[in-house]
């Protein structure tokens, strides 16, 4: 196994201050996945609404297009 260490106060006040960065760490990376996560879903429902104008736009364009097409001797 490893070596033995005196386990003091001063040890456990050093183990303390390293887990409360490491929580600090882990709460700063979470917060910054949580925005990326907000990002990407407001951008996704801009796409599908993009999408279903962009399907609006080209039904209208095909009716037009089929009544020039009826149009045509």
């Amino acid at each position: 196994m490893g070596e033995m260490v005196d386990i003091d106060l001063n040890f456990i006040a050093k183990r303390l201050d390293q887990l409360g960065a490491d929580v600090a760490n882990i709460r700063d990376d979470i917060t910054v996945l949580t925005a990326m996560i907000g990002r990407l879903e407001s951008a996704m429902a801009s796409l599908v609404q993009e999408f279903r104008a962009t399907h609006s736009q080209m039904a209208r364009f095909n009716e037009r297009l089929r009544k020039v097409e009826n149009a045509l001797p």
